[in-house]
């Protein structure tokens, strides 16, 4: 979704308590984390290491009530500071002291502890709060979606907001421990390994455990009734996937996709090196949406893509952002090829080890399909813009770079690359200049003005496959185009074009398309 810069008004302005006298400007958590695309996601000030929540949802009347304990560290000193989030609020503790709060702009929770906070000191949050996410509306939307018997949290960018408070931005990854209770007969599906579950009144409690570093909007929450698969990889990890018991003639297909995740999690380890987290699956809820979402070791997946039969490669998609976006995250929206246009070019290194399609052949054929005057130039993939934050432009211009690369420095130093690169920033955040330089390092060649030409020059690139053609790039004619042979993967890899098509209200780019 597009956030916008949010102020906050007057009104809640008056009910924000009067700051201690001994309150400076420089003692004020920020707002907002730095990000330009989205000023008004994150905070500052401190860094979360943990999250702890224990949560209890009604499915029929979709009343969340939860208490969160947050665990962070204070990077200056501070008398006051804010999380983000949009429920109701009772009762804010730090450091075990009741605190006062407030709150301001659409999200924006504001905290004032009894004492000011000295920098570099360990902090405990404990925030008691209740609602109906499914009722909160920011610019309108809301990343809640109800189901026929429960409620699901997946979205992207945001989508903590509507269940839990957090510090909402990539750059501040933490731990978790999530705990919910739900009605006997009714399953809470989230991230990592589901460590325990227990029923006593009438109620059943599921404990999951993420114990490596997770960005807000990579947790997931789903409440209903599901039927489970359980398994363990050759490595012992275990593997949870979840459909929902009503997800009609999409049912099959979905199935068919996604018990495939375990085959395709190894052969991404091949591709990329150890699979970073330790828990693997996937669920698929009875939801209106179209979108799929990587969300930490167990992506989300509308029954939608599943409408027109099996389709692996969305499961590949969202797999290979287990590495890439995940374990690698951005270190600001702006990086967002990062993690799109490796997971699409993981799709065509799928098709061509499938022998549906060489990347190379998609690559060509992906190129043909855009004459120079398409927009789909005029989009530039390492720094799109929040509007065009998730056109097809970053997943299939970005993954044209990629072979780019991949044809500049030869197949042993970019399957190199693949695997090092996640290694070397594992649970971090990185750039897209982090990885030109990487490359470049690696490759021991200059990388620069190829991917300046792929990623953010607004016109078509002159290509392999135009050059053996006898044309310029930009010359290609339609008929040399259609002379470009359709890998057999193309159906199936362009019908993932929706992927990460959100559904939001404030548009995706021109082209319609959706995710990952």
């Amino acid at each position: 979704m597009h956030r916008r810069f949010i102020v906050p008004s007057a009104l809640a302005a008056t009910l924000l308590p009067a700051i201690p006298a001994v309150a400076s400007p420089g003692t004020v958590g920020a707002p907002g984390i730095g990000d330009p695309y989205y000023p008004a996601a994150g905070n500052g000030g401190y860094d979360v290491s943990h999250y702890d929540l224990r949560l209890k949802y009604q499915p029929t009347t979709d009343l969340l009530e939860g208490t969160a304990t947050i665990l962070a560290t204070t990077t200056q000193e501070l008398s006051r500071f804010n999380l983000d989030f949009g429920l109701d609020v009772s009762e804010v503790r730090v450091n075990g002291r009741k605190a006062r709060f407030a709150t301001s702009g659409d999200h924006e929770l504001e905290v004032t502890p009894a004492a000011p906070l000295a920098r570099g000191k360990n902090v405990s949050v404990v925030v008691r709060y209740a609602g109906k996410p499914s009722e909160l509306k920011i610019n309108g939307w809301t990343a809640w979606a109800r189901t026929p018997d429960g409620g699901v949290a997946a979205q992207e960018p945001e989508s903590a907001v509507w269940w839990y408070p957090s510090n909402d931005h990539p750059l501040d990854k933490a731990t978790y421990d999530i705990s919910v209770s739900v009605p006997d007969g009714t399953q809470a599906i989230s991230n990592g390994e589901l460590r325990s579950q227990s029923s006593k009144l009438g109620w059943t409690r599921f404990n999951w455990r993420s114990d490596k570093p997770q960005a807000t909007y990579l947790t997931t929450l789903a409440v209903g009734r599901f039927a489970i698969t359980t398994d363990r990889t050759a490595d012992g990890l275990p593997v949870l996937n979840a459909y929902s018991k009503d997800l009609g003639a999409n049912a099959g297909a979905a199935r068919a996709s996604v018990e495939r995740t375990t085959e395709v999690a190894e052969w991404l380890t091949g591709v990329f090196g150890p699979y970073p987290y330790n828990a693997l699956g996937g669920y698929v809820p009875n939801v209106t949406s179209g979108f799929a979402l990587e969300t930490q070791t167990r992506p989300f997946y509308s029954p939608r893509q599943f409408a027109n039969g099996a389709n692996v490669s969305v499961v590949v998609h969202e797999i290979a952002h287990q590495w890439y976006g995940n374990s690698v995250s951005v270190d600001g929206w702006k990086d967002i090829w990062i993690n799109e246009g490796f997971a699409r070019y993981s799709q065509w290194l799928w098709s061509e080890k499938e022998g549906e399609g060489t990347a190379r052949e998609l690559a060509d054929y992906t190129y043909a399909q855009h004459p120079a005057d398409d927009p789909f130039w005029k989009v530039r993939p390492g720094d799109p813009g929040p509007d065009n934050q998730f056109d097809i432009a970053v997943y299939d211009r970005g993954a044209l770079a990629l072979q780019a690369l991949r044809d500049e420095v030869g197949d042993d130093t970019f399957f190199e690359l693949l695997k090092g690169w996640p290694a070397e920033h594992a649970h971090a955040n990185a750039n897209v200049g982090d990885f030109v330089r990487y490359a470049e390092r690696i490759s021991g060649k200059p990388l620069a003005a190829l991917f300046d030409t792929w990623l953010y020059q607004p016109s078509r690139p002159s290509s392999p496959a135009a050059a053996d053609a006898g044309v310029a790039g930009n010359a290609l004619s339609a008929r040399t185009a259609a002379r470009v042979e359709r890998p057999a993967s193309w159906q199936k890899i362009a019908a993932t074009n929706s992927v990460h098509d959100h559904g939001d209200r404030a548009g995706r780019g021109s082209t319609g398309h959706d995710h990952r």
